[in-house]
Order: structure tokens, then sequence, then C-alpha cells
């Protein structure tokens, strides 16, 4: 989508429901793969941690009092490289329309100065965002359906087209893939969103016992054949296209401390995306909703399932026993992976989320 006004904001109470033709009511119910590794049990180190990395703020100093920010940021190949990843508390990778993905870059503790390229919301958005409180979602639009979904959500709809004074347009880049902002902006034009996020995850150093996964594959379509390579250097996943470094327009590669694969039961439609005739990609991903789940920190895969009962609830992600499964201080990716495709590792399995 490129630029678009929207109309006044609406309120609903976090946990809200959505109005309008808003998302749709499958639930995922798949059980889960039976490897259960022992829980972890320690206990992130004591003091001032980012509620989204479980880390101490960077440079110091107490959690910044102020809302989460989602942008929406192209993965569309001729959208590459992106700009600011690196910076952001979690990532979630969503699918879209025609076999692409989209980002979902979350900022709260550190901010940025360049992030984008920003593209247009998708109905998604709300079920990834609206476990954050009221986080504000930035974007350049989107069709009637989801900007009227959005506005009767928790979520703060911050579209650039209302909001023009911040936006930056880089050098070398064309439309629609030119579109650049940043944290500081956005939170200068937001000042009274001061909604602290509650923590989405439990964090513990103590690595957990699972199956080695030094590569995890997930082939979201020929666009997106998205490769996570561990490196034990860094103790984190970098990440690939195959055989080529998935790197930001900086020449930072993308790598995340944790890797969540979230497996949802996707449909299509109603709404039609995009000229060609893409249909909207709906999920439920809050309303009793579950699944199967595998999360990878420190080279190793924890099997498990993923649950959330309502909007403003955190997806919780345990082993089939129950224990919650930690991740490792730092930043995180979400991979929202449809329940038809096979993730595989090596060396380890195949899983899909059926």
């Amino acid at each position: 989508g490129r630029l678009g006004m929207v109309p006044p904001r609406g309120g609903v109470a976090a946990g809200g429901s959505l109005s309008g033709a808003g998302a749709a009511a499958e639930t995922n119910t798949a059980p889960a793969d039976r490897d259960d590794p022992t829980p972890t049990t320690a206990a992130a180190p004591a003091g001032p941690n980012c509620p989204l990395t479980g880390e101490p703020v960077p440079g110091g100093g107490p959690v910044p009092q102020r809302s989460a920010l989602g942008f929406k940021v192209d993965n569309y190949p001729t959208a590459r490289p992106q700009t600011g990843l690196n910076k952001a508390d979690i990532v979630f990778e969503e699918p879209v329309e025609g076999g692409i993905t989209r980002y979902v870059a979350v900022f709260q503790c550190q901010g940025v100065t360049l992030v984008g390229d920003v593209r247009s919301a998708r109905n998604i958005d709300i079920g990834i965002l609206g476990q954050l409180g009221h986080p504000v979602i930035v974007h350049v639009g989107g069709i009637i359906p989801v900007l009227n979904n959005i506005n009767n959500s928790p979520l703060v709809n911050f579209t650039l087209g209302a909001h023009t004074s911040v936006i930056t347009h880089v050098s070398g880049r064309y439309a629609p893939y030119d579109t650049y902002t940043s944290t500081t902006d956005v939170w200068n034009a937001e000042k009274t969103k001061v909604t602290v996020p509650h923590p989405l995850f439990t964090y513990s150093t103590t690595i957990p016992s699972g199956t080695p996964a030094a590569t995890v594959s997930i082939p979201f379509s020929s666009y997106s054949m998205v490769d996570w390579r561990y490196n034990p250097q860094t103790k984190a996943y970098d990440r690939f296209y195959g055989t080529i470094p998935d790197n930001l327009s900086t020449g930072t590669q993308n790598s995340a401390a944790n890797v969540v694969v979230q497996f949802v039961h996707i449909t299509y439609g109603p709404w039609t995306e995009n000229s060609t005739g893409g249909l909207e990609v709906q999920a439920n991903l809050y309303t009793n909703a579950s699944g199967q789940g595998l999360v990878f920190r420190d080279g190793v895969e924890v099997k498990g399932a993923w649950s959330r009962s309502s909007l403003g609830q955190p997806t919780q992600f345990k082993t089939t026993k129950g224990s919650t499964i930690a991740l490792q201080p730092g930043n995180t990716w979400v991979e929202l992976v449809p329940d038809t495709i096979s993730v595989t590792t090596t060396p380890g399995t195949s899983t899909t989320g059926k």
C-alpha cells in the first residue's frame, strides 16, 4: 500500500473485541511434538531489564516510560536491504498475500535513527501487537476494513500519510520502497503514549535441554527461503536466504538471540489486498488460540506449544508438560509460519504445525 489517510482513531479497552469484518476465527489445535526438554529454572539477572529483551537497558538507567512501536517493514525481494531491524527488541515475520512476508519490527527499550522501508498494515498485525498493551503501529495506510479494525482495537494508529513531517525518503530508493522514518520522531509525535508493555517472554541464562540445532530452515516461499544458522561465537542465530547473508543496508547481518517458530493456521480473504487479486491473509492469534511452537536458542531446539486466550494477553510458549520455555536474554525473531510448511533443522528433524 501507499501513503493513505485514515479516519480518527476509536478506542476500546485492552483485550476488547474487534469490530467490522474482523479477524478470522480459526484455531489451530494440533497436538504438540512430544519431545519435552528439562525446563529451565534460573532467573534473569536482577535490575532494570528491558521488558521485551530481558537485558539491561542500553546505556544504563531505568526502562524508558514509553509505549512500544511496531513498524510495518517490507520484505519483498526488491525492498531489501532493510534498515534498522538490528535495533528492534522483537521482530515478527508474518505471511501476507502472494507468498511474500512482511515484518513488524518492535522497538521499546532503544531506538534507531532510520527504520524502513515502511509499508502498509495488515489485519494480522492487530493480533501480533495487541499483546503489547497500547502499542503504536507505524505504517503507510492499508485497505479500509483493516484500517477500521485497527481504529477499533487497542493499537494506536500512526499512518505516515497523516504525519508526513516524520518521513524520510532515502536516496537511491524508489517508490514504493523509499519511505522511512525514525523511532525518535514517532515517540516525539506520540508523547502521551506511555503504556510500557508487559514482558512477552520469560528469560533465563540457563541453556535448556533439547535437540541440537545448528541450522533452521523455513521455506515461506520462493521469495523467502529463510535459513537461520547458529554462531557459537556470538551465541546467536544469523539470518540467511539460502547461502546469502540477510544483510541490512549498513552491512550488518540480521541475527537473533532467540528464534521462535509459531505455527499458525491461515485462511485467505474476504478482502483483496492488491491489484492482482491477492487475498488478505488471516490467522487467529488470540481467541483461545493454540498451535505447535519451536524455540531456538544457544544452538538448541526446544519443542512445545503456544497458546493465547485473548487479545491483551501474551502468547505462552510451553513444553508439553506445561513448563514455560525460557528465552535467552536478548533480541527475538518470531516466525509466524503457516502450519502447512515444514521447518527443518540440522542436525535435527522436520516439523510442521499439523
